[in-house]
């Protein structure tokens, strides 16, 4: 795949915005990168499992947390807050057999935990990282390579 910040000079310029948007504090960085890990996991990304797993290891989060981001369910390590958050990406990511994949308990449990700018935020990151989601299935980015360098 070419380049696709070559091709479309704009995604520079969104990407950056993407990112003030989610960095606005109303959620912490730690809960968007764990929701933004559990997206990687879902779709099946290596390139974004590792990005995120990376990032959330320079942010100094503990490894036994990372580890468990695929398996938070059962792993006692994950406040309340960042529950919600991680069942709402598996929400959003996951069909439902049922239709609907957020329901409204799921949504008002949010809502519990999280105020409205920052359930809107936490909306975004995982809008956010489902933006990137094409570019890293199709383009298929390696890992630890800078994407300057990878791209065709």
């Amino acid at each position: 795949m070419s380049d696709p910040a070559e091709l479309v000079p704009e995604l520079k310029e969104l990407s950056g915005w993407l990112y003030r948007a989610t960095g606005n504090r109303s959620v912490p960085r730690t809960t968007i990168g764990l929701v933004q890990l559990r997206a990687g996991q879902i779709v099946g990304s290596t390139y974004l499992t590792a990005l995120q797993t990376g990032l959330l290891r320079k942010a100094g989060e503990a490894e036994w947390r990372i580890d468990a981001v695929a398996t938070w369910q059962s792993a006692p390590y994950f406040t309340d807050a960042e529950r919600v958050a991680l069942a709402l990406v598996e929400a959003v990511l996951t069909p439902s057999p049922q239709g609907e994949r957020v329901p409204d308990a799921l949504y008002a449990e949010a809502a519990r935990h999280y105020e409205p700018k920052a359930l809107a935020t936490l909306t975004l990151a995982i809008g956010q990282v489902n933006f990137f989601v094409p570019l890293a299935l199709i383009g298929k980015p390696v890992p630890g390579v800078a994407l300057a360098d990878q791209w065709t």
